[in-house]
Formats: C-alpha cells, sequence, structure tokens
C-alpha cells in the first residue's frame, strides 16, 4: 500500500470556513510537505479546491508531483453531477488514478436509483480518463445506502474511500461499517480518536489523536483490506480540534501530529 497525505492534515494551515491563517498552504506546499514526510500520494480534499486553480497549475503540480515521486489523487465534497464533470477534467491533468466523492446527508435524500443514474455516465468518463471514483462514507450517508448505491452501479471503476471513523456520526460504529464497506473499498482514509469521558459524568467527547495513540482498530481493518491491490493509496488525516488556544496553537499541532502519524503508519503497513 502506498502512503499519502491528505489535504486535511492540514486543515488549519490551509484554513477553513472562518478560520484561515495569513499564509494559507497552497497546492504547491502540500507536495513539499508529502516529499518531507516520505510520502507517495498527495489527495487534494475539498478544503483545497482544485477548480480555483488555472489548467496551466494544474500540468505545474502534476510536473512538481513527478519531480518529487509523488502521484496525485482529487476529491470534492457531495454529489454534484457538473462539479464532477469538471474535476474529472482536473483529475486527467493530474494523471490521477481517484477521484474521491464524499456523499453527506444531503446526497442521502437524493433516491438510490437517482444517484444511480447520474453516477452511471461519471464512471464510464472515469473509466476511458484511467480513473477510479472512491464514494467516501462521510458523516450523515449510511453505509447500508452506500452498499445499495455501489450494488446497484455495479461497476469496477466505482468503489469505497473507506474512512475509518466518519460514520460514527451515523451511528455506526467502525467496526460494522468497516465490515459493510471492505469488499468495495479502493481508497482508505487512515486517522485515529479517542473517546474521553466528560469530568462531570455528563457524556463523552470523540476527539481526534495521532495515529495509533487512539481507538480505532488500525490493525484490524488492514486485516479486512487484504484483498485490496497492493498498491491501494492509504490517506492519512486526523481530527485535530480548535481549542480555546486559537488558530495559530492549532497549527503550531498540525506538523508534529502528521510526523507521529506518518511514523505510525509506515509501523503498521510494514511488511504489508
Amino acid at each position: 500500500m502506498k502512503i499519502g497525505l491528505g489535504s486535511y492534515a492540514y486543515r488549519w494551515s490551509i484554513g477553513i470556513k472562518d478560520q484561515v491563517p495569513s499564509e494559507p498552504l497552497n497546492a504547491f506546499d502540500l507536495l513539499d510537505r508529502a516529499e518531507a514526510l516520505g510520502l507517495k500520494v498527495v489527495q487534494y480534499a475539498d478544503n483545497m479546491p482544485l477548480d480555483r486553480y488555472s489548467e496551466a497549475d494544474h500540468h505545474r503540480l502534476y510536473e512538481v508531483a513527478q519531480e518529487k515521486g509523488l502521484t496525485l489523487e482529487l476529491g470534492t465534497q457531495c454529489f454534484d453531477a457538473e462539479e464532477v464533470d469538471r474535476y474529472l477534467e482536473i483529475g486527467q491533468r493530474l494523471h490521477s488514478k481517484i477521484m474521491r466523492v464524499a456523499l453527506d446527508e444531503a446526497d442521502g435524500h437524493i433516491s438510490v436509483a437517482d444517484l444511480a443514474e447520474q453516477l452511471r455516465p461519471r464512471v464510464d468518463k472515469a473509466r476511458a480518463a484511467g480513473m477510479k471514483i472512491a464514494i467516501e462514507n462521510h458523516f450523515n450517508y449510511p453505509s447500508p445506502r452506500m452498499v445499495e448505491l455501489l450494488d446497484t452501479v455495479n461497476d469496477d471503476h466505482l468503489g469505497v474511500c473507506l474512512d475509518v471513523a466518519n460514520s460514527i456520526c451515523a451511528n455506526e460504529w467502525p467496526e460494522e461499517t468497516i465490515s459493510m464497506l471492505a469488499p468495495y473499498t479502493i481508497n482508505l482514509h487512515l486517522k485515529d480518536y479517542e473517546i474521553t469521558p466528560d469530568p462531570y459524568g455528563v457524556g463523552f467527547r470523540i476527539h481526534g489523536v495521532p495515529l495509533g495513540q487512539g481507538r480505532a482498530p488500525i490493525e484490524w481493518t488492514l486485516d479486512q483490506l487484504k484483498h485490496c491491490p497492493a498498491d491501494m493509496s492509504v490517506i492519512l488525516e486526523h481530527w485535530l480540534m480548535l481549542d480555546e488556544n486559537g488558530l495559530e496553537a492549532a497549527i503550531a499541532k498540525e506538523q508534529p501530529w502528521i510526523e507521529q502519524t506518518t511514523a505510525a503508519a509506515k509501523d503498521f503497513l510494514k511488511g504489508r
């Protein structure tokens, strides 16, 4: 498996919603970070939308990635047919093999039959371009519905971008999600989390930690994916939360977290 850097590993350094640093990281900066970490892939997610870059930028990204020995992947948030078409074109410029699409609650209001009908021509375009579309299990799109969608389309160029923790929000424990989606997985998002009881006994909090320091069943998850291609990309992310110390403090933690996560991922994947 090829270990890669996801743009959400630098959520705060890139900026999101109302939290934007004075000098945000750009798409080229992520190539430098991935190279320094000794990684092989960069996956640009919706927090770094590549449709804001020019066609010339896309070609230059690919050239720089080639110089650094990196392959590129890209992705969008929520299903929009026109945006998927636009990103398939960008993916061709990047020579990407994976385009990730994260489905969420709004997509759950589209019938499986209608979503499958919209996906089929996009999957055909992806195949012609040498790409596969990987649907990510996101916060509020239940895995049984995703399985129904994948079975309805029934195409080997449509699969799952499996996130090991997202579906907790959809009332699924990770082992349940992973068991359902592992047979369809063509891309993996690896992160870790901890569950901390409230000091006053009022429930608990699910929050991110560097890989290997929490409750995510990493070894078990990798065992469920033994059938996947040997060159499947494993994209590293984390849930480093913004706290009372503010944006700059969160940014200062991101690099140590991704360094720890990268070291742990290399240990977990050694020999696999």
